[in-house]
């Protein structure tokens, strides 16, 4: 078969029809999934429950999904060109004629494999977000109707925001679930046997570059109506992947798209309320404002230190409804400002979805953020050592500093193309002292010398820095002997690289472990 008569068939296939679980129309098409990773996986097993034909094609695999593929009945191609294609598409790809390709998030649209796919063979293209979307009524509640979807994105804050508003929605007793990037694939959700009221879906821009697609192959079947939506904020990041930060901004503006209740906003970041005002949206859907200032009507915000809602009761332009209090949210280690936002977003979110403001209250009460998110590791003569590994762009990086009034930074890895020149303006003045990490060093030291040159700065060079993700532990013993050589009673030394870890350490949760390791060995002696 010749590369020009790829996906000839493809035109034959009456899409709008694949449009639920129940449809004898999935039977027999031969489907191309992209990618191996854990989202990938999940498509190739739906897939062949459904009864399709699928062709896993993926740079690497690893040997247990390998198997597990076999058992199930997909066929696997591993090339580890695909990202030039310079003898063209696997000659497997090519005899296997898909009709319908389902690129993993991983995949940017730049990649050749892509390319081919959706121009030289004019195939459409899903992401898993959309094809679960599909196939939601899989499993239904008791009135028929498939799980109401809140989805939730934004360059910082995705996670947290996620598992609060699953928390609040189980505390008030509804079957409720996070799924998306968040770590659960969506189409494992879709397909759980005890079924859910709502799902609380993290979307990151990769997925969201592919929903509600235009072209061949898409159309209303496929486009997301969610319950409630939100943008947390929007900074500069995965610019490598979407090419420009228009292309990213609007990525994640998709997520409004079709919202029935509620598109929830930041009134701190006026993009998000830019997103809401052009998003076409279903009737009767309401505008809810977030923002730690004291809130308008149809608005969540702070007054006088309690946390409320003024936007989900009848008198909302003259009373508000408490939720918590900031005491209490810093008492459980939920008062950074940043995790305040992110209550609140979370908050309006479950109250859209009639969530009591009590329960709220007394679900906070036992939350915990997940490890790495502004962690504190260890406090010993007065110094906090603190652990925001989490943070891997410039706007959590912000976040996390605003924090703290006296801070000896620990910064530094992959920046993935954005600038921190303002960052580190920003925060001049609450440094202590900074420890420069990582590979992407020149960038950071340039604006250290710019703005801050009597800073006391340090760098892990040499050797140490050299050593990729196996030198990771001598990387954080260094740099938090810089760091205490500095830090002062009331200093807090924070790690918050503002950058990926891949160059140094396996994720950034290897990242963090190994500050907390480092500490740990040095407050020993």
């Amino acid at each position: 078969m010749t590369e020009q008569h790829a996906g000839r068939h493809a035109a034959s296939v009456d899409f709008e029809a694949l449009s639920s679980w129940h449809t004898d129309a999935w039977k027999g098409l031969r489907v191309a999934v992209f990618g191996l990773g854990k989202t990938g996986f999940s498509v190739a097993d739906t897939m062949v429950e459904l009864g399709c034909e699928v062709l896993v094609v993926t740079q690497q695999a690893d040997a247990e999904r390998s198997q597990l593929l076999a058992v199930i009945g997909a066929e696997l191609v591993v090339d580890e060109s695909l990202d030039v294609l310079a003898g063209g598409p696997p000659q497997p790809l090519l005899d296997f004629d898909p009709q319908l390709v389902v690129a993993n998030p991983g995949f940017p649209p730049s990649h050749p494999l892509l390319q081919w796919a959706e121009g030289d063979a004019g195939l459409p293209v899903w992401g898993d977000i959309e094809l679960a979307w599909r196939l939601r009524d899989k499993v239904v509640r008791p009135d028929g109707s498939p799980a109401e979807w809140i989805t939730i994105t934004g360059t910082n804050g995705k996670t947290t925001t996620t598992q609060l508003t699953a928390t609040f929605l189980a505390a008030a007793g509804l079957r409720a679930a996070p799924a998306g990037n968040i770590g659960v694939p969506v189409l494992d959700a879709i397909r759980d046997p005890q079924g859910f009221d709502v799902l609380v879906i993290e979307l990151s821009s990769h997925q969201l570059h592919r929903i509600n697609g235009q072209g061949y192959g898409h159309g209303p079947a496929g486009e997301l109506h969610p319950y409630a939506s939100v943008c947390l904020n929007i900074a500069e990041d995965h610019l490598e992947w979407h090419g420009s930060f228009e292309a990213y901004r609007a990525a994640k503006a998709k997520v409004y798209d079709n919202t029935k209740v509620a598109c929830v906003y930041n009134k701190a970041d006026e993009a998000t309320m830019k997103m809401v005002e052009d998003a076409d949206v279903e009737e009767g859907a309401r505008a809810i404002g977030f923002g730690l200032g004291v809130p308008g009507p149809s608005d969540f915000g702070v007054i006088e230190g309690i946390v409320v809602d003024r936007a989900f009761l009848d008198e909302r332009h003259h009373t508000a409804l408490e939720l918590t209090t900031l005491d209490e949210l810093a008492a459980a280690g939920l008062g950074a400002p940043h995790v305040v936002a992110n209550i609140l977003a979370a908050s309006a979110l479950a109250r859209s979805f009639g969530v009591e403001t009590g329960v709220i209250h007394e679900a906070l009460k036992t939350f915990r953020l997940d490890a790495h998110r502004i962690e504190t590791v260890a406090v010993a003569g007065g110094i906090a050592w603190v652990d925001d590994s989490k943070a891997t762009n410039p706007h959590s990086a912000d976040a996390s500093l605003k924090a703290f009034p006296s801070v000896v930074w620990i910064v530094g890895g992959l920046l993935k193309g954005v600038d921190v020149d303002e960052l580190v303006a920003a925060h001049v003045a609450r440094l202590r002292g900074a420890v420069l990490i990582g590979v992407d060093r020149d960038e950071l030291r340039t604006a250290f010398q710019k703005h801050a040159p009597e800073l006391p700065l340090f760098e892990v060079t040499g050797d140490v820095a050299q050593a990729g993700a196996a030198g990771g532990e001598r990387v954080m013993e260094e740099a938090v002997r810089f760091a205490a050589s500095v830090a002062h009673d009331g200093d807090t030394v924070l790690l918050a690289p503002s950058a990926a870890s891949m160059d140094q350490f396996a994720d950034y949760a290897d990242r963090g472990n190994k500050f907390a390791e480092a500490v740990r060995k040095h407050l020993a002696g």
